[in-house]
């Protein structure tokens, strides 16, 4: 049975990937990537819908304000109180506890009124129908 071994150009040989290892930087809180809420708009003649990916977080704690054609969803993460037993410590905590928002204009209004949310699995849904266009009213002239 052979051993798999992977290439990578950036490090060529074993010794220069070992410094490199060696003398790479330690990794610190600034290099985690920030909570990040990724978004998804489909349009069809009705209506907006919207899918946002935000795990982890209570429907509870989650906010959708529309006003006009500009849309924004805040969400908070809460942090839950972590004990410890039998003298066990953390060595690393990598879950981001914080707020997230999101706010993005489309290109016409929305109808207030009409606007359903879901919430399932991590992921919000919004179903946002368009503002009936105002017929333009003949000014007449006098």
């Amino acid at each position: 049975m052979t051993n798999l071994r992977l290439f990578d150009p950036a490090f060529g040989d074993s010794f220069e990937t070992a410094m490199r290892r060696f003398f790479a930087p330690v990794a610190t809180d600034a290099d985690l990537p920030a909570m990040k809420m990724r978004i998804d708009v489909t349009e069809n003649d009705g209506a907006y819908e919207v899918k946002a990916d935000i795990p982890g977080v209570k429907k509870e704690d989650i906010n959708v304000r529309v006003e006009g054609n500009v849309v924004q969803i805040d969400a908070e993460t809460r942090s839950e109180k972590e004990t410890r037993g039998n003298g066990d410590k953390v060595l690393r905590s990598e879950r981001c506890y914080g707020t997230i928002s999101r706010t993005f204009s489309l290109a016409s209004d929305i109808d207030e009124a009409g606007v359903q949310a879901t919430y399932v699995d991590g992921v919000l849904s919004l179903k946002l129908p368009k503002k009936a266009a105002e017929s333009a009213r003949r000014v007449p002239i006098q």
